[in-house]
């Protein structure tokens, strides 16, 4: 029989796929993600963010750049599933 050597992060990942704990650790990323997409300018606006069942509650402090968001929220939430690799998020929630 031949084994084929894998790193314990693959290991890891392969173990708990598929889990609710890899979904936690998912959501945990979020903050992160939205950080690297959003940019600088967005970020600077962003406040508390917190992931609950899907849905992204993110407080931005502008009116103005909170309703630009709202309107490209669909494509904000592909994008931030695209770069965790699996649909974590469902909604995105704008907060005042």
């Amino acid at each position: 029989m031949i084994h084929k050597a894998q790193s314990i992060g693959d290991l890891l990942a392969d173990f708990i796929r598929g889990t609710e704990a890899e979904t936690t650790l998912l959501e945990r990323k979020i903050p992160h993600v939205w950080s690297d997409l959003m940019g600088n300018v967005v970020g600077q606006f962003t406040g508390e963010m917190e992931v609950k069942n899907g849905i992204l509650y993110v407080h931005i402090h502008s009116a103005a750049l909170r309703q630009q968001l709202f309107e490209q929220r669909h494509q904000i939430i592909k994008k931030l599933n695209d770069k965790v690799g699996s649909t974590v998020i469902k909604d995105i929630r704008l907060l005042g």
